[in-house]
C-alpha cells in the first residue's frame, strides 16, 4: 500500500496494491499490521455506509465530544471527499484537502481527530464506507456549513443543486463554530 501526506499535516491519501484480471479486482482495505506501521489506529469502534445519489453534500461533520479519527472510502461510484483542519492551534486552521475517491481507485483517507470531515457524491450512487476510533456523539456532534466562503472550498456543483440535510443546511460558518483548541 502506498500512503501519501497531503496539504495537511496528519490527513493521509493511502492508496492500495488493486490486483485486476478478467475476472475483476482484488485489494485488502485494511492490514492492521501495514496500517499499525504506517501510524494509523489499530482499535476502531464502529464501521459506518452511507449510499448518497448525484449531488448529495454530507458535512462538514465532527465531534468536540468523543472526537473521532476517520478512515474513508469509496465502495462504488465517485465523490470529492474533503477534510478541514479545526484546531486553532495548528499553522493549517481552516485549510482543506479534497480528495477524489472512487470504487475503481480504491484510495482511501486518513482524517485524524480534530478535522471536520465532508463529502460530495460525484456519481449517480456513491457507497461511502468508514471506520471510526470513538463512537458517535449526538451531544459532541457539531456541523460547519458545507459551502462557508471563507473555507474556500470549490465544490463542483451550484449550491442550488447541492442535495443537502436540512441539519447540514444549518450549520455554523467557522468565525462562529466551536472547534478544537
Amino acid at each position: 500500500m502506498k500512503i501519501e501526506e497531503t496539504l495537511l499535516p496528519g490527513v493521509l491519501v493511502l492508496t492500495p496494491n488493486i490486483y485486476r484480471d478478467g475476472r475483476g479486482a482484488f485489494w485488502e482495505t485494511w492490514n492492521q499490521r501495514s496500517m499499525a506501521e504506517a501510524g494509523l489506529p489499530s482499535k476502531w469502534v464502529q464501521d459506518n455506509f452511507s449510499v448518497s445519489k448525484k449531488n448529495v453534500v454530507r458535512g462538514i461533520h465532527y465531534q468536540v465530544i468523543q472526537p473521532q479519527g476517520k478512515l474513508v472510502r469509496v465502495t462504488h461510484g465517485a465523490v470529492l471527499d474533503v477534510a478541514v483542519d479545526l484546531r486553532r492551534s495548528s499553522s493549517a486552521f481552516a485549510r482543506h484537502v479534497a480528495v477524489e475517491l472512487t470504487g475503481e481507485n480504491g484510495q482511501m483517507l486518513w482524517i485524524p481527530e480534530g478535522f471536520g470531515h465532508a463529502f460530495l457524491s460525484l456519481t449517480d450512487v456513491a457507497g461511502f464506507a468508514y471506520k471510526v476510533t470513538d463512537y458517535y456523539s449526538p451531544a459532541g456532534e457539531r456541523t460547519i456549513l458545507w459551502n462557508d466562503s471563507d473555507l474556500g472550498i470549490l465544490w463542483p456543483v451550484c449550491p442550488e443543486n447541492a442535495i443537502v440535510s436540512e441539519k447540514d443546511s444549518k450549520g455554523a460558518i467557522l468565525r462562529e463554530a466551536e472547534v478544537f483548541a
